[in-house]
């Protein structure tokens, strides 16, 4: 099989890896990858994860038999609906299914109609009745732009003051540009946070390893919110009770709801949830697979991936026993120093020359400039060991994290402290 995966981060690098391990999949390109994934995929830099019309061109002049489609970007702008419009299968949710992490209106919209337990909120496209009504709210207070926005567009002010700060940053500075033509402005839920990877057809829905994300660039969860610092999976806070009230209570009805509305979700649904003490919550959704939980959910995955993702496509996913590791695994993140504010590029990355055999190195943000692997992004590299425990498997990744050198490089120490926390209560 000739397979293309669009994007070019870790999550992908994770993806393609997994693809790899099915004797079918003779060539899998990646679009546009990066300089550490060249070494498992066919790198095809010149075409960008957001150029539909070359990927699409791509894929019916090299004969390509399965397509997935992993960012949100090309998701949203209808690539699945294009690759399946010249006859090519696909792993993803077409244009209108993706407008659930698309739209934070349309998502919040679905919840409120549904039932689905979520936070309250108001929308607004007016930034003075925005700010008017913070001015009788109560802080913290979460405010979502609601189109993508690069996982930048949730903002959480503390005070009156911060929360007028974002309204105008979001809405009259534009500073995500359409994405804040309108916003959510919701209330801040408290609780230990889970994020839940689902595969489902549309009907049938198979909940992956629970996983734990680390946002904050500082240990201690301080300073800015990045992309992912680290993860670690499962996350010992979704218990077995918890998983069977969020099936009941949140995944099948999402389900439901989008088959109702017409637009059917095909692919893999993430759903970020907060454990509150009034039971689970959804804080958001996303219409694919999380990035840096993906670098740990899928080293536990038993069952081969691309006959997973083909019974997706192919609407037989209740007739597959999904199978996965008992183990855990955890991910983490080697960073540009400076980021997600300013970084510098092109700093020569030196691997060690031989990795245990349950490590793996995730690239990120990184290309080839004379054969030598450099710094092109923020994230870096995702290092990621599975084992037995949970314990064993962060001390093997911070192993192998520290043999890792790049100038500027940056880390958090403490991935995963909160997860033995909790295993230990």
């Amino acid at each position: 099989m000739n397979i293309i995966v669009v994007g070019g981060g870790g999550r992908e690098h994770a993806i393609i890896k997994k693809l790899k391990e099915n004797p079918a999949a003779e060539t899998i390109y990646a679009l546009p990858g990066n300089g550490g994934i060249a070494a498992d995929a066919v790198c095809v830099p010149e075409i960008g994860a957001r150029d539909i019309d070359a990927i699409v061109d791509f894929a019916a002049s090299h004969a390509i038999d399965f397509a997935v489609v992993a960012p949100d970007d090309p998701l949203a702008l209808g690539c699945v609906d294009r690759l399946h419009a010249i006859g090519i299968p696909c792993f993803g949710p077409d244009a209108k299914a993706a407008r659930i992490e698309a739209s934070k209106v349309f998502a919040k919209g679905l919840m409120k109609k549904y039932h689905i337990p979520t936070a309250r909120y108001e929308v607004f496209d007016d930034p003075a009745k925005a700010l008017d009504y913070l001015r009788g709210a109560s802080f913290p207070i979460v405010i979502k732009a609601d189109g993508l926005a690069l996982g930048k567009g949730v903002l959480i002010p503390q005070t009156l003051s911060e929360a007028e700060a974002a309204v105008r940053t979001i809405m009259e500075d534009r500073a995500f540009g359409d994405s804040g033509n309108e916003i959510v402005i919701e209330e801040f839920l408290t609780g230990p946070e889970v994020s839940v990877l689902a595969f489902t057809d549309g009907t049938a829905i198979v909940p992956m390893v629970s996983s734990m994300d680390h946002k904050r660039a500082g240990d201690g969860d301080t300073g800015l919110n990045t992309g992912g610092m680290g993860t670690v999976a499962p996350n010992p806070c979704y218990t077995p009770e918890i998983a069977r009230a969020c099936m009941d209570t949140i995944f099948l009805p999402t389900l439901a709801a989008m088959r109702a509305e017409g637009c059917p979700f095909k692919g893999c649904l993430y759903f970020g949830l907060m454990l509150t003490p009034d039971g689970p919550k959804v804080i958001e959704y996303n219409c694919r697979f999380g990035d840096p939980e993906t670098q740990v959910v899928l080293p536990l995955l038993k069952t081969d991936l691309l006959t997973v993702m083909q019974a997706v496509e192919n609407g037989t996913l209740a007739d597959m026993n999904v199978e996965w590791s008992d183990g855990a695994a955890a991910c983490v993140i080697l960073a540009s120093g400076g980021y997600p504010g300013h970084y510098e590029k092109g700093k020569p990355i030196t691997l060690p020359d031989a990795l245990p055999g349950n490590v793996t190195v995730y690239h990120a943000g990184d290309a080839l400039a004379d054969g030598q692997l450099v710094t092109s992004g923020g994230r870096v590299l995702g290092v990621t060991a599975a084992a037995p425990t949970l314990k064993e498997a962060l001390r093997d990744a911070y192993a192998a994290a520290e043999s890792v050198e790049f100038e500027g490089k940056y880390l958090r120490h403490d991935i995963g402290r909160r997860a033995l926390a909790a295993l230990a209560d």
